[in-house]
């Protein structure tokens, strides 16, 4: 039997290239005939391709016509190749692969932060993305549509008037969000978006659900899941108080605050039981949750114990 011999990095960019080339909206005989006069030239070549058939459903989040025309098309089919490239140095010569779903996608995102980092962005046509802590969005502008899609975390959207008039749309795990013209946050977590507006409307549609689509006017939220729709409601005055640094509780039960908390703080970040009811009202600067945890003490029947620096408790004094 005859091992698979070691592929360098430069044939795998290779074949990514050509998986890209191959995947345009309409990939012309003369690109199909030089493929196949590449996959001839030297064994390492075919091997390189058979591993990404092998990948082919891993591969497949990658839709087709990726490589047309768009307002900064060079850097993005140089986006996909290396997000091909990524996956096939991911996966092992012998064919296993090491591809956790919800890690390599967000590793490859198109815009990501890490924990307690936010970032703001502004698109091609104007419009304003702030991504929060440990978000990741992929971005993707056509002739027809402008996507967001959040694959993790929470990120507000301020839209620009679009030349070409055409829809913004927000994609998460659970569904989407069209906006009509507005300033909106979206958070995407354990199965579940939260839709907060702040200005104008969106208009919200669940994944598996067959319907017309629920509008959410300014001062409103919904919440929704792949299957299911919650009724709207009057939306958390203090949804985008994370854009400013700031963590805003009214009247919280303590273990949620430090669960939201958490979110903004490497390691573990704990809630006693004993103390878990506790409420708490008051606005935090997220820049130094240890200056945070410590204010807790002067206001509540608390203490903080810490194990380690990314390990922390909140008990009963």
């Amino acid at each position: 039997m005859v091992r698979p011999q070691p592929l360098d990095h430069a044939t795998l960019e290779a074949a990514a290239r050509w998986y890209v080339d191959l995947r345009d909206e309409a990939p012309d005989e003369a690109v199909r005939e030089a493929h196949r006069r590449w996959l001839e030239r030297d064994p390492r070549h075919l091997q390189a391709w058979e591993r990404l058939a092998r990948l082919q459903d891993k591969l497949g989040q990658i839709s087709p016509g990726m490589a047309r025309p768009t307002l900064a098309s060079a850097r993005a089919k140089r986006r996909d190749v290396l997000k091909v490239l990524s996956i096939l140095l991911m996966a092992s010569g012998a064919g296993a692969v090491a591809w956790n779903t919800t890690a390599l996608p967000t590793l490859m995102a198109d815009q990501r932060t890490g924990t307690g980092e936010r970032r703001r962005v502004r698109l091609d046509d104007g419009s304003q993305l702030q991504l929060n802590t440990a978000t990741a969005v992929d971005i993707r502008y056509s002739a027809k549509l402008r996507e967001v899609r959040l694959l993790k975390g929470e990120i507000l959207i301020e839209t620009a008037r679009d030349a070409l008039a055409r829809p913004f749309v927000v994609h998460t795990g659970e569904g989407s969000i069209r906006a009509l013209g507005t300033r909106f946050n979206v958070r995407s977590e354990a199965g579940r978006t939260l839709v907060s507006v702040q200005e104008h409307a969106v208009e919200v549609r669940a994944l598996s659900l067959v319907g017309p689509a629920v509008r959410v006017d300014a001062g409103q939220q919904v919440s929704f899941r792949q299957d299911s729709i919650e009724s709207v409601g009057q939306a958390n005055a203090q949804a985008d108080a994370w854009t400013r640094g700031m963590l805003v509780a009214n009247d919280w039960r303590l273990a949620d605050f430090i669960r939201e908390l958490q979110r903004y703080r490497p390691g573990h970040l704990g809630c006693d039981p004993a103390v878990a009811a506790l409420r708490i009202s008051g606005a935090f600067h997220l820049g130094d949750t240890d200056t945070v945890l410590d204010n807790l003490t002067s206001t509540l029947p608390v203490r903080i114990r810490r194990f380690s620096r990314y390990w922390a408790t909140v008990e009963p004094v």
